[in-house]
């Protein structure tokens, strides 16, 4: 049986995955745990301590898995590989090697977003849940399914967040690259509001009609593609009509 670990990112927790429920192919066995301070899971001692957080999410990432981790998820699943038993491979989406590019999401823009967060947590994590949804065919209706499922409450308390955004801005997994212990597959929405257009270009598979969240505007299509890539994570049959 192919086994899958679903990773979320920023702002929120394992229930954005629900989206993908129904969709999955017979003999997939798929988990959604929750990063430490998100959900009912406790904070780490020291959030930002990629040692601590690799011990407390040890069990849930094991390595006859594949990783799947979105957006700052993906980051932090990268970053892990340094402290942990490499998976069966790694599904990056959203993300490139940083989050911060010049051509993306820029080190000043996040620091003025960080900025905001200090003055009005809550307000600005309402503001980025919008922004990130404006590369979806629909954003309006992403934005109602996404609350759906994650609720209107915080999915973290101020700390975890903060965290969060201190990761967003200092990981770089860019020295990774070409000497991963395992295979890393990078996804990308076509019209990902937050990624520069090289990333996504560079990117293994680019996800037509979807932005920064496939898992909402493309379940059927992103839950095919994972099996694919649990079913033979060394090289992964990927077929177009899963991708347009």
């Amino acid at each position: 049986m192919s086994r899958l670990v679903l990773l979320s990112g920023w702002g929120c927790d394992a229930r954005i995955w629900q989206a993908l429920e129904g969709h999955w192919p017979p003999g997939v066995r798929v988990s959604a745990p929750d990063w430490p301070g998100y959900g009912s899971q406790p904070d780490c001692q020291e959030p930002t301590c990629l040692a601590d957080t690799a011990r407390v999410m040890a069990e849930a990432l094991p390595a006859d898995a594949v990783w799947v981790g979105w957006s700052l998820g993906g980051l932090l699943a990268e970053a892990l590989l340094d402290h942990l038993p490499p998976p069966r491979a790694l599904v990056v989406i959203g993300m490139g090697p940083r989050f911060c590019h010049p051509e993306g999401v820029g080190d000043e823009e996040l620091a003025t977003f960080r900025r905001a967060f200090r003055r009005d947590p809550e307000a600005t994590r309402a503001h980025f849940l919008r922004w990130q949804l404006r590369g979806e065919p629909s954003p309006r209706a992403a934005h109602r399914q996404l609350l759906a499922r994650i609720g209107q409450a915080p999915v973290a308390g101020l700390t975890t967040l903060a965290a969060g955004l201190d990761q967003l801005a200092r990981l770089d997994t860019g020295r990774q690259q070409g000497a991963a212990p395992c295979s890393v597959y990078r996804l990308a929405g076509e019209a990902d509001p937050l990624l520069a257009p090289a990333v996504r270009e560079a990117a293994d598979w680019r996800l037509a009609n979807a932005g920064h969240c496939p898992m909402l505007s493309q379940p059927v299509r992103l839950a095919a593609l994972l099996a694919a890539v649990a079913a033979t994570p060394a090289a992964p049959p990927i077929a177009p009509e899963a991708l347009s």
